[in-house]
């Protein structure tokens, strides 16, 4: 027995002990991050690191160089450090943190926003408070005590706002302005309404104080909009061709030129242009499409009503989901289902919030879904519903949910690594998401029916547009007022949806990313198959890529396929 037990020691320290730099690396991730969410403490909170409760942004101009030499700093570490003294696992790892904080140095130095958006300051404000009251991680008395401490320095955040705001674009003052109603609303009702159990009165007159405060200074801060910045506020929204493609490269992990994924985009919008043409006649083909979308457009539940369509449909995706094999799923409860935020809700109609990895006390969920205002016109009230007809109702629930987004944030969970749960891709997080809207329907979900599936295809139309209008609005080849037009002629979409997309595409500008991550993907599943040969089932596919985390589709072709061969 005495040479077993020498084997297994031996057989066990091996498999056991860690590659020499590994501990080294792990020690350079945590101070890392440690920076990171000291110079980002709204991202801390909602990481679940809620020893960042009380901070809140700084943006005077010295602590933005401050930030910038520690990212310099950072990098330069990390690019020191030997690859190959990592492990197979985490050597990607490395890879990962240096192309995040390639990106951040970009917006910081090159893309400035800081610098260009009045809304990154006042929804900052109430975006920085909403993860506080959202998810009850603590007694309510200590939460307020964060709320406090960060409301206390929404002056002073407001007051860099003024100082570093110097000739932003029009659009961004616009959108700034159309929100602030919103975030002043939330500190007077939401906030307050989060606490109605604190008894202790000090800390409520405390509150009630700091609370006023921020509400003052966003009226002041929405008066110095209007009535200083928006004239002066001529200023050019276009990032430029340079800083888009390394915005793509340091995000995404995706160098292919310009020129080639504008090529790419067009090709896949037009391969969804004749889908839809062919789904609409199949429908009625006496009719021609934009009146049969219209019709679809039509059937749409009342305002009072869309919570509760999105309520009945979760329960049958995660069924299928199940049924069909589809994917593991980690949890079988539902996300709470809500309206979205105040300050989310002029450039978004439906999005998930999840909690972290490391929000180990308050782990629910939210999918928010953006209901029409009550100071709306029927008319316009009628536009926002229409992009929720029961089409676009299942495509969005699969998205955000079943298989989408919720499913991906219960994987994250166990991701491999720190990094891992911490850092991730849009191509892969929103291409996942879009990738599901097809796959599911591929898979027989409604039945083959062809209403479903030609809002599906609009999903996707609308995402091609996005892909399409990101490019050439940030390259100087498509004005704002031909985004819209894109949206509305190229992309099958309703002008008031058409108007709200292509305002975001002024602040965001690679949200080419879902398109480009779904086709990522369906490239890898294809390639995938051919190595598996007959061992290949989508469900085996759908955990080992869930399995990895969120990072660029790269580093998971790495694993899955043990090479380098194109995303595309």
């Amino acid at each position: 027995m005495k040479p077993v037990v020498v084997l297994l020691i031996f057989a066990f320290s091996v498999s056991a002990a860690p590659k020499v730099g590994q501990a080294e690396f792990d020690n350079l991730v945590d101070r890392y991050f440690e920076d990171y969410y000291h110079h980002n403490p709204t991202q801390g909170t909602s990481a679940g690191f809620h020893q960042y409760d009380m901070q809140l942004e700084d943006y005077a101009l010295a602590t933005i160089a401050t930030r910038i030499r520690s990212l310099q700093r950072f990098l330069a570490e990390f690019e020191r450090f030997p690859a190959a003294s990592l492990t197979p696992q985490t050597g990607p790892d490395r890879d990962l943190v240096i192309y995040s904080i390639r990106s951040q140095l970009l917006d910081l130095q090159n893309i400035r926003m800081w610098e260009k958006n009045p809304d990154k300051y006042s929804s900052g404000i109430a975006g920085s408070v909403f993860p506080i009251i959202s998810r009850s991680f603590a007694p309510p008395s200590e939460r307020l005590k964060s709320v406090i401490a960060r409301e206390q320095l929404a002056k002073r955040l407001l007051g860099q706002a003024r100082a570093n705001l110097r000739n932003p674009p029009r659009i961004y003052t616009e959108v700034a302005i159309e929100q602030l109603p919103g975030n002043i609303e939330f500190f007077k009702k939401d906030v307050p309404a989060a606490f109605q159990a604190v008894t202790d009165r000090a800390l409520l007159d405390q509150f009630h104080e700091s609370n006023q405060g921020v509400i003052d200074a966003l009226g002041a801060y929405e008066k110095f909009l209007k009535a200083d910045l928006l004239p002066r506020s001529k200023g050019d929204f276009r990032i430029g061709a340079e800083n888009f493609s390394q915005k793509l490269l340091y995000d995404e992990m995706v160098d292919t030129p310009l020129d080639k994924a504008l090529e790419i985009g067009f090709q896949n919008l037009r391969q969804n242009q004749q889908a839809l043409r062919e789904t609409a006649a199949k429908i009625d083909a006496r009719r021609p499409p934009h009146e049969i979308l219209q019709d679809l457009q039509k059937d749409h539940p009342p305002a009072d009503r869309l919570l509760q369509i999105f309520r009945d449909v979760l329960g049958g995706l995660r069924d299928f989901v199940v049924q069909h094999k589809i994917v593991t799923l980690p949890s079988m409860t539902l996300p709470v289902l809500e309206e979205s935020p105040p300050f989310m809700r002029a450039l978004t109609t439906a999005s998930m919030d999840t909690p972290r990895p490391y929000e180990k006390v308050a782990t629910e969920a939210f999918f928010n879904v953006t209901l029409p205002e009550r100071n709306w016109s029927p008319e316009k009230i009628e536009e926002h519903l229409e992009s929720f007809n029961r089409g676009t109702i299942i495509s969005t629930a699969v998205h955000e949910v079943y298989p989408g987004h919720y499913t991906q944030f219960l994987w994250v969970q166990n991701a491999p690594s720190k990094v891992r749960k911490l850092i991730g891709a849009h191509t892969n997080s929103e291409g996942w998401a879009h990738y599901t809207e097809q796959m599911m329907l591929d898979q027989g979900y409604g039945n083959g029916d062809l209403k479903l599936r030609l809002g599906q295809i609009q999903d996707a139309l609308l995402r091609n547009a996005r892909y399409i209008v990101g490019v050439e609005m940030h390259t100087g080849k498509m004005t704002f007022e031909q985004g819209v037009d894109f949206f509305v002629k190229e992309g099958y979409q309703t002008r008031a949806l058409g108007l709200i997309e292509t305002k975001r595409g002024t602040s965001d500008p690679t949200y080419l990313y879902y398109t480009l991550g779904k086709l990522e993907i369906l490239k890898l599943r294809e390639d995938y198959r051919k190595a598996r040969g007959a061992g290949f089932s989508l469900i085996d596919f759908h955990n080992q890529f869930l399995a990895q985390g969120f990072p660029p589709i790269k580093i998971i072709r790495r694993s899955m396929l043990g090479n380098d061969s194109p995303v595309l």
